[in-house]
């Protein structure tokens, strides 16, 4: 099968902000992440790169282009993530009166088991899945709807730092919103000063995988009390 013509019509629906555009822009956004048989599948990222594919938008448009130097972007993507963390357990959710520990994924605590499926989903679901629709797919489309202005890039930031908590509530309540309107403020102010996903992926993957660390070895609580008795 041949390529699709550069002047596609389907590809401009797409791409544009017309029915098509928007109802593919809201399929995309609202469809997050699902778990038949308790596998995590990034829905909602894969769409994404359909949508890439079909609109003919070039993948580096939604953050995937390769980093000036890969090593050095895992690195730093590890070390901030576990930080960062920590730094959120420790000193951020204690002063929004955050429980010690978390009920919603409590039962991860010795539990054997569950870990391979966890990891997918953090690696996955959020890494790839989280990052991609709200930094990458997110970020594109209102770059393409306001411009490539600098107060454009801050209002996505905080846009789609408000969208990412909320998608949280569902299942972390209250202190999930905050956390991962946190999260989203940093991941995407990565995203806007990097131009890549690569970054902001990996922190975020780093960030999650200490999160089950805490979690599965039980020191959440010794971690949430470590400043704040």
């Amino acid at each position: 099968m041949s390529s699709p013509p550069i002047d596609d019509p389907l590809a401009a629906k797409l791409r544009g902000f017309g029915p098509l555009g928007i109802l593919a822009i809201a399929v995309i956004l609202l469809t997050g992440n699902v778990f038949p048989g308790g596998v995590a599948i990034p829905l909602g990222g894969l769409l994404v790169l359909a949508w890439t594919r079909l609109s003919q938008t070039p993948l580096r448009q939604v953050g995937y282009a390769r980093p000036t130097n890969w090593a050095l972007t895992i690195a730093l993507g590890i070390a901030l993530g576990i930080v960062f963390k920590f730094v959120m357990k420790a000193l951020v959710m204690p002063l929004f009166g955050a429980p010690a520990v978390n009920p919603t994924y409590h039962y991860l605590a010795g539990n054997t088991a569950a870990l391979p499926a966890a990891i997918w989903a953090m690696l996955v679901a959020a890494g790839f899945g989280e990052e991609t629709v709200f930094r990458g797919f997110a970020f594109e489309r209102v770059r393409a709807l306001l411009g490539p202005k600098a107060w454009v890039k801050t209002l996505t930031v905080l846009v789609t730092s408000a969208a990412f908590g909320v998608a949280h509530y569902a299942n972390q309540g209250v202190p999930g919103v905050q956390q991962a309107t946190i999260m989203g403020l940093v991941y995407g102010t990565l995203f806007a000063l990097t131009g890549r996903i690569w970054l902001g992926m990996i922190t975020h993957i780093a960030f999650d995988l200490t999160a089950l660390a805490m979690i599965y070895w039980d020191f959440e609580s010794a971690i949430a009390h470590l400043v704040f008795k």
